[in-house]
């Protein structure tokens, strides 16, 4: 059944029949974006629109800045899957889902067009504006589930976002070979700090003193979104200092009761 858009700036709605009820007691103070991840939009919408896929958005943005709704903004739409930030486990209940067309890193991970990015920043204030969600609060997939997700990976434009607002920014510290590294094995105190920085951030990572596969997995994820000229899910000096600034700019904020 179709529905009116949220959103003037949507050229068409194709509804999706998956969706539900967002839990009670909680405000949508999120947004969550993703890229498609397949080989055209066309084959993007068709599985969101597939009751058996399980899968949808509330939009997606085509590669010419076409904005296409599939679920309305007071619906729970299916995006996150399993992840969580700053403590928040039901990603889809707090969250509007973005889907940006583009087929991802399997498919080759092409530039994102600067149409497409600006139908996506536009979108976004709009969605900020209407549902006060705060800019530290736009956050990438990869971010929320960074064991299972890359998307919408170190190429996205996240500095050119923030300057409309849209997600925050923080220069990256350039990369030096010199320094203090912590790698997968490692341990200590300074690994401890990193791994409470990095939670201070929203990160869902539990502090262990121990470099260990979630902890490279976040620390990937934490340089696919702030440091992207190397994701490696090493902690070199570059991306010591640039959590730090991170944190510094913006600590996470807590879930939203309504």
């Amino acid at each position: 059944m179709s529905f009116v858009p949220d959103s003037s700036l949507v050229a068409a709605v194709l509804p999706s029949p998956n969706h539900g009820e967002r839990r009670e007691g909680v405000a949508v103070d999120m947004i969550l974006l993703h890229y498609t991840g397949m080989p055209s939009a066309e084959a993007a919408l068709q599985r969101m629109c597939t009751a058996t896929s399980e899968v949808s958005a509330h939009y997606t943005v085509c590669e010419d800045g076409k904005i296409i709704q599939l679920v309305p903004e007071e619906r729970r739409a299916w995006h996150a899957g399993s992840g969580s930030w700053a403590g928040e486990t039901d990603i889809n209940s707090v969250s509007i889902g973005i889907e940006i067309v583009n087929p991802g890193h399997d498919g080759g991970y092409p530039d994102f067009p600067s149409r497409q990015i600006a139908a996506v920043t536009i979108l976004c204030r709009g969605i900020m504006v209407r549902k006060g969600i705060a800019p530290e609060r736009v956050l990438a997939h990869s971010d929320t589930a960074p064991a299972r997700k890359q998307d919408p990976g170190e190429k996205f434009p996240w500095r050119v976002l923030a300057r409309s607002g849209v997600g925050i920014w923080v220069e990256p510290e350039p990369i030096v070979e010199h320094g203090p590294f912590h790698s997968l094995g490692d341990s200590g105190p300074a690994v401890a700090d990193l791994q409470r920085q990095l939670a201070g951030i929203g990160y869902g990572l539990a502090e262990t003193a121990r470099y260990d596969g979630e902890t490279m997995a976040v620390v990937a994820a934490f340089q696919r979104h702030y440091r992207p000229m190397r994701v490696d899910g090493i902690a070199d000096p570059s991306t010591l200092r640039t959590v730090a600034a991170r944190l510094a700019a913006a600590p996470a904020l807590a879930p939203t009761a309504t």
